[in-house]
């Protein structure tokens, strides 16, 4: 098999620096409660790969790293208590590792199934299945989060009427601005 060689300088474009990571924007951008952005995303998101090329995602807009064959990589960063609510990924795999904490991942329509991890353990959810994860240890979690597959971009995103329903509580305007994102509220309907 024939190799390529790489310059210092061109491999230096593909090390990401967690000391340099920025948090994502779009959830930073919503006009809302913190406790609001909390029902759909994690405290803070941070894009290690994003997909390269032309791909218009939230997740490559703010990636160190750019194209690692169609994967993408953020860490969930999560005070105790913190995490999505429940969601499910119509086209990509989501794979999650925990890299600080300990993760309660729940899982189906109505979360009924659930594991906690601990440091380093991995939980793969395919497309289809409802998932939530949730930091619950004492301090600060930390999860990396590795997408794969299928379309990475907000549409891909399905949440329960329930998800809906509590975003309404947060007042006018919040469940229609996380819509206009792309974000559906139709998983587990037929």
């Amino acid at each position: 098999m024939k190799t390529i060689s790489i310059s210092k300088n061109d491999m230096d474009q593909r090390v990401s620096r967690f000391s340099e990571l920025k948090p994502l924007a779009f959830a930073e951008s919503l006009e809302m409660s913190q406790e609001a952005k909390d029902v759909i995303y994690a405290r803070q998101l941070l894009s290690v790969i994003g997909l390269g090329g032309d791909a218009d995602t939230p997740v490559n807009k703010g990636a160190p790293i750019q194209g690692a064959g169609g994967m993408t990589m953020t860490m969930a960063v999560c005070p105790p208590g913190n995490g999505p609510s429940l969601h499910a990924h119509q086209q990509t795999h989501e794979t999650f590792t925990v890299l600080k904490g300990q993760f309660e991942i729940t899982w189906n329509d109505d979360g009924s199934e659930s594991v906690v991890l601990d440091l380093f353990d991995t939980i793969s959810v395919p497309p289809g299945v409802c998932r939530a994860f949730r930091n619950v240890g004492d301090t600060e979690g930390i999860l990396q989060v590795v997408i794969t597959g299928g379309i990475h971009d907000m549409g891909d995103i399905d949440f329960p009427e329930s998800v809906a329903q509590k975003l309404e509580t947060y007042g006018d305007g919040v469940l229609e601005q996380f819509e206009e994102r792309g974000m559906t509220f139709t998983a587990g309907q037929e």
